[in-house]
């Protein structure tokens, strides 16, 4: 295949990828934990308690709350998504690290090497966590079929067209694909991403 027929060939691709809209997930500050440290700060009896189901199938947002604790600062009431899991993790936005007083790195979930440790602070005690804080890398869940749909491989990167008509329409560059059967179809941004496209939860967006 010559120069002139890839191009053509990723215009087509790009072409049908945008006919299908990829529904928008804002996602706030929240922390991930492991058993042993949720009991240190929650009681060793505690279990996640159901607050609201989410999109993706299995994870929920859970009653329960903590405070994170940084060398400058603290956030306050920041909501578990369960279930439980094998690593404790904190996802914050860029203005949240600099209240905290630390400089994360964009990463997908769970990639915690070198990332800054925090303190975790609940109604039973404190957990202080190393490598746990990260802003997480903008990232669209596929399952299998609509991978399959969109011609998308597991790990690859996209650009997505945001706020199609409105006044800050944008691209999202370097857009992670996350395949799994455990995914449903969801655009995940923070809320300084959202907020920079007017996008909210249930909005549509297009990979191009």
């Amino acid at each position: 295949m010559d120069i002139s027929d890839k191009i053509v060939s990723s215009l087509k691709l790009r072409i049908e990828r945008a006919k299908y809209p990829v529904p928008v997930g804002v996602s706030n500050r929240h922390i991930h934990f492991t058993e042993k440290d949720f009991k240190a700060v929650f009681g060793s009896n505690a279990e996640p308690t159901f607050y609201r189901q989410l999109v993706q199938p299995g994870f929920f947002a859970a009653e329960e709350k903590v405070d994170i604790i940084g060398p400058k600062g603290v956030i306050r009431n920041v909501r578990m998504i369960g279930p439980l899991r094998s690593y404790t993790q904190v996802e914050l936005s860029l203005s949240d690290s600099r209240i905290l007083g630390i400089n994360p790195p964009i990463r997908d979930s769970g990639k915690l090497e070198g990332t800054p440790g925090l303190v975790i602070k609940g109604p039973k005690g404190e957990s202080r966590v190393k490598n746990c804080a990260i802003i997480s890398k903008r990232h669209i869940h596929f399952s299998p079929q609509d991978a399959r749909k969109f011609k998308i491989n597991d790990q690859q990167e996209v650009r997505v067209r945001a706020g199609i008509g409105g006044e800050r329409e944008l691209v999202f560059e370097r857009v992670l694909c996350r395949v799994s059967d455990n995914y449903a179809l969801e655009f995940h941004i923070d809320i300084e991403e959202a907020n920079s496209a007017l996008l909210k939860n249930g909005d549509k967006v297009y990979i191009v």
